[in-house]
């Protein structure tokens, strides 16, 4: 599909690749890996033509399609379904010719369209959108009621359903929340074609991925499977270069041993000189050079607090004198703790997170929290809200105004800024320098307690385990929110679930949560309709039996309606084929002509048998739930 021979590129200083080539195979789910900062986005830009190397070192088949996830989609008043449909483009250009094709063509266009399956492109738009957290009431909003953040869904979710023929996907998950992480995974292992993702989620490459592309000293090179087995395969490969360096050496010593001893001999001269044109000629073996991760550090508390840290009972959460956010809060947390918090996005989770740092009060109920209690609340959008003409060493200063200046570089040092960085303004540190200098600082003080909202977005998978090993020394309490999966496993001994207006104990683990939120996306693929995103504010009392039939009635009645479009649709295309076909001037003047309009009706038959028994079968469907 990919193939990139001798590619060499030089850069703002700096050389990215020196002949680098790599070869990805058709159908091929790729994680691109590596440090930050080593080039990941620059081979993408690369690959797109945004950037060029000067050369045909980048080989793609003719007319093959590339997608990308641009920042965001651009707030326009298109309503949402609409522009995902519009990313189709050999779709949406074949339905703008219908309008006023003449009608020898339609036939032509209608046979197409069919082909394509367009009758199946609303409801897999809007399978894709409920997969990605939006709502059924989303699907007409105007692009412009959407936050950035969103805009940046629907970008993902124009590039999934396009399915370009090679799809490239720079870091998905970081503008995802877990529930839409953990469905981009089951996503992307049946994508249809070619995908080359850049990813430091572990749980996302060992799932989805059939391939890891690994950039390291200007050089790209593919492992089979996933990240894991990534890891052993390079584990394995850089013990077999220690062995054949040690080896080398010892050979390499053994004949200068030899030269040494018998260069002055006249009858081992020729023997001499013959192991020095060895020793000459010998090539270093290249070994792997593991750059160092910078520990995070996380102090823990001198003196452990009374238990418990918190606790609420029938609290009501909200925002001034406005309708609660969250209801009827009944929990308690210890200094032991590790809480993951689990949720869509608005299920309540930041407000939760506000409620626990102090940042927000209860509006009815009890809330005991330890007047002696230090928090360290970390969330993406602190990154965000950077100075971006600040430097590490000015903000370290206000941190520790007391401080002598070496006692503060010494500590930015320690945070895994070096001297050279310190004085760098805000808006030239990469975004993992940005989230490792905000990760050490709101734990600086020694909390009895963390709380950490997406703290991974900017790391790479080494900082992330650095993080991870950092968080199981740490002896305070832990809320984490974070779409990484992996850390949550491995971090939370506890999970609770914001939904339904409240937050509980979730009966289960991770793999239950997965299977739970796949099983969701699954009824929205069934029946797009149904699946919502805000659930009602208080879960209702036990339906009695024949209730969830009632309830069916109306998207029962939606689906109907829209099947009987299908129906008139694929009718008309086989009623303005038979119109063709029922001239008999077609037979005379272009027999292969009728030969193949004869073929598309047959087609088009086909889909009207469809369309039909689709119909009637919801239709009986309808007639059960209102009988």
């Amino acid at each position: 599909m990919l193939q990139i021979n001798d590619l060499t590129f030089d850069a703002w200083g700096r050389r990215f690749f020196e002949k680098a080539g790599v070869s990805l195979p058709p159908g091929s789910k790729v994680g691109l890996v590596g440090r930050n900062g080593v080039g990941k986005s620059t081979l993408f830009k690369l690959i797109m033509g945004e950037l060029v190397a000067g050369g045909d070192e980048i080989v793609l088949p003719k007319s093959t399609r590339i997608g990308q996830v641009a920042q965001e989609h651009p707030a326009t008043p298109v309503s949402l379904i609409d522009t995902i449909l519009e990313a189709d483009e050999e779709r949406h250009t074949l339905l703008t010719r219908l309008e006023t094709a003449d009608p020898e063509e339609m036939g032509d266009i209608w046979t197409r369209l069919i082909e394509i399956d367009s009758d199946a492109a609303p409801a897999k738009a809007a399978e894709i959108l409920a997969g990605l957290g939006f709502s059924t009431e989303d699907l007409e909003r105007p692009m412009a009621e959407f936050s950035g953040g969103w805009r940046m869904r629907v970008a993902l979710a124009a590039a999934l359903f396009s399915e370009p023929d090679l799809l490239l996907l720079d870091e998905p998950t970081n503008y995802l929340d877990l529930e839409g992480a953990m469905w981009l995974e089951a996503r992307l292992k049946k994508y249809p074609h070619t995908a080359l993702i850049i990813s430091h989620d572990r749980e996302l490459l060992n799932n989805s991925c059939t391939h890891i592309l690994h950039l390291a000293a200007a050089k790209l090179e593919i492992y089979t499977g996933g990240y894991d087995d990534f890891e052993k395969m390079r584990a394995e490969k850089s013990r077999l270069q220690l062995s054949a360096k040690a080896k080398q050496e010892a050979e390499r010593a053994h004949l200068q041993s030899f030269v040494d001893r018998f260069k002055a001999k006249a009858s081992k001269a020729a023997q001499a000189q013959s192991r020095m044109k060895r020793l000459a000629k010998m090539e270093p073996v290249a070994t792997t050079i593991e750059e160092r991760v910078a520990p995070f550090t996380l102090p823990s508390p001198p003196r452990p607090l009374a238990p418990p840290l918190i606790r609420l009972e029938r609290a009501n959460v909200g925002y001034e004198e406005g309708r609660p956010i969250l209801k009827n809060l009944n929990l308690r947390m210890d200094l032991d703790d590790r809480i993951g918090l689990l949720g869509v996005n608005g299920a309540g989770k930041s407000t939760f997170a506000k409620l626990i740092a102090g940042a927000l009060g209860v509006q009815t109920g009890e809330f005991h929290r330890d007047r002696k209690m230090r928090v360290g609340w970390f969330h993406q959008h602190q990154i965000e809200a950077m100075d971006p003409e600040d430097t590490a060493l000015e903000i370290i200063r206000r941190a520790m105004p007391e401080a002598s200046e070496s006692s503060r570089r010494s500590r930015l040092a320690q945070f895994g800024l070096p001297f050279e960085k310190q004085e760098t303004t805000v808006e030239n540190l990469s975004g993992g320098e940005r989230a490792r200098l905000l990760l050490n600082l709101v734990a600086m003080d020694a909390p009895h307690m963390l709380i950490l909202d997406e703290p991974t977005n900017h790391l790479d998978i080494d900082s992330r385990r650095s993080l991870l090993d950092a968080l199981n020394e740490y002896e305070g309490a832990v809320i984490l929110i974070t779409h990484d999966r992996s850390l949550m496993e491995l971090v939370a001994d506890r999970l609770w679930l914001a939904a339904d207006g409240s937050i509980k104990p979730f009966d289960g683990d991770m793999d239950d949560y997965a299977k739970f939120v796949i099983d969701r996306a699954r009824v929205a693929a069934r029946a797009p309709s149904q699946v919502k995103r805000e659930e009602p504010a208080a879960p209702p009392p036990p339906p009695p039996a024949p209730r969830p039939a009632a309830g069916m009635a109306g998207p029962l009645k939606r689906r109907l309606e829209a099947a009987e479009a299908v129906v008139a649709r694929t009718t008309k295309a086989l009623e303005e084929i038979d119109t063709i076909l029922a001239d008999p001037a077609i037979y005379v003047k272009d027999p292969r002509k009728a030969a193949d309009f004869g073929q598309k009706r047959l087609k088009a038959q086909a889909a009207v048998d469809k369309a039909e028994a689709e119909w009637m079968e919801i239709a009986e469907q309808l007639a059960g739930v209102e009988a």
